[in-house]
């Protein structure tokens, strides 16, 4: 068809002087820049196919700027986001010209829209955006995208991909960052040699928005679990961004707080409450199982006191019912021995009451005494505990002057990332698993 031709409408003829191109049908579709020319659906297959080309007009060399000669069209056929069920392809008739003088390189040259496609795109710049944001908001899988789409799995992700790694390498995402937390994070269970180091670090954003809440972002993942590895990534950012950042989250890792230590020196570290009040838990659960091994020289089982008791022993005393109360005294009573295990759990629960403290000054002065006598208990294990708090002992008390400051964000984060991965059902490529981790945890805006 010449390019002084139009097109026949998809909707009935109109008056003299009336556009060739039906407006609602433009409308419906939504390319901007071209018109719907004629919709097809197969029975067979289900594929909705809509024909678009733009408007005749003039065009001058992308060079030169002289007026081009017509080269007439050509057919391009595009992967479109699915309408009312239906994989779509969008058959794109392209204007193509030539340059008239002869001294210019351009030649002959395609009309192109950004809107429709990226130049050689496969799927139409709409689908991409349709597949990146189901992926982020829905919990979509990239095998199900594909189906919708109705193309193979490797089709969708060459075109999704290359949108992802240009958002990850926009340094840009790392600014204003104040609060950052750290966690390990593992990403397989097979061969090293298959698949890399299992082991990954994460990085997230845990700075507090105009309202006061924690709007957690996944910053980056990155192989390797260590000091140097945490270290090498705090370096790549940049000095400007380590002086920005005011607290450092993490579990009691030592490796994390060298980390943070040597690159952050200008950052209050903060342990993690629920890693501390875990720590406090654990801690109840030996002494336990101890008593229990010395009292009856097994592991426990049905109807023995303190096996009964296990997780009541786990719970907040502020949350026991008056019949666990009873079940917890009854357990406590039946030998003597088993008091060990009763102040232990009181221990712990001092340990908890200084996170529950309504008012941070009294919460750290229950911290501190707690720093001043653990390590003293008869119990083993409680004295252990103690000895670990008071090498954290900075670290600890921080939370009590950073305006609670926790990890639990990161945790969150951690939580988001398992899911993605169980909904993929594995990742083999570490690069594809980081994108798509970026992506749904918040760290990506493309």
């Amino acid at each position: 068809m010449s390019d002084d031709t139009f097109p026949v409408s998809c909707c009935p003829a109109r008056g003299a002087g009336d556009s060739p191109y039906c407006d609602r049908c433009d409308l419906l579709v939504g390319l901007d820049g071209v018109h719907v020319t004629a919709v097809e659906r197969d029975d067979g297959s289900g594929v909705l196919t809509v024909t678009v080309e733009s408007a005749p007009r003039l065009e001058g060399c992308p060079r030169c700027g002289v007026v081009a000669v017509s080269r007439g069209r050509s057919v391009v056929e595009l992967i479109d986001a699915p309408m009312a069920g239906r994989p779509v392809r969008i058959r794109w008739r392209k204007r193509s010209w030539r340059c008239p003088d002869r001294a210019c390189p351009t030649g002959a040259f395609t009309e192109q829209n950004p809107a429709v496609a990226a130049p050689r795109a496969l799927l139409t710049t709409r689908a991409v955006d349709w597949a990146v944001g189901q992926l982020r908001r829905e919990n979509a899988s990239v095998q199900g995208l594909a189906r919708q789409l109705g193309v193979s799995w490797r089709t969708a992700w060459r075109a999704i991909k290359p949108v992802l790694a240009r958002a990850a390498a926009d340094e840009s995402r790392f600014t204003g960052v104040s609060t950052l937390g750290v966690d390990e994070h593992i990403w397989h269970h097979v061969s090293v040699k298959d698949r890399g180091p299992k082991e990954l670090t994460g990085m997230v954003d845990l700075t507090r928005d105009h309202t006061g809440k924690v709007r957690a972002r996944l910053l980056d993942l990155v192989p390797g679990r260590s000091t140097k590895t945490y270290a090498d990534w705090l370096k790549a950012r940049g000095k400007d961004f380590r002086d920005r950042v005011q607290i450092a989250t993490l579990d009691p890792f030592s490796g994390y707080k060298r980390a943070i230590d040597d690159e952050l020196e200008d950052a209050t570290a903060v342990l993690d409450a629920f890693h501390v009040i875990r720590l406090g838990t654990a801690a109840v659960d030996e002494v336990r199982r101890r008593v229990q091994q010395q009292t009856l020289g097994h592991r426990g089982r049905k109807g023995d006191p303190l096996y009964g008791i296990r997780n009541i022993l786990r719970a907040g005393i502020e949350n026991l019912t008056d019949r666990q109360w009873h079940r917890l005294t009854r357990a406590v009573t039946a030998d003597e021995r088993h008091e060990e295990v009763f102040l232990a759990f009181q221990c712990a629960q001092a340990l908890r009451a200084a996170y529950k403290a309504t008012d941070p000054a009294a919460g750290r002065r229950q911290a501190e005494k707690i720093l001043n006598t653990f390590h003293t208990c008869p119990i083993p294990e409680i004295a252990r505990l103690g000895r670990t708090l008071r090498r954290w002992r900075e670290a600890f008390l921080a939370y009590f002057t950073t305006d609670r400051a926790t990890n639990g964000g990161t945790e969150a984060v951690n939580g988001l990332i398992e899911l993605h991965r169980r909904i993929a059902r594995g990742f083999r490529n570490y690069d594809n698993y980081r994108l798509r981790m970026l992506l749904i945890a918040g760290g990506l805006t493309p």
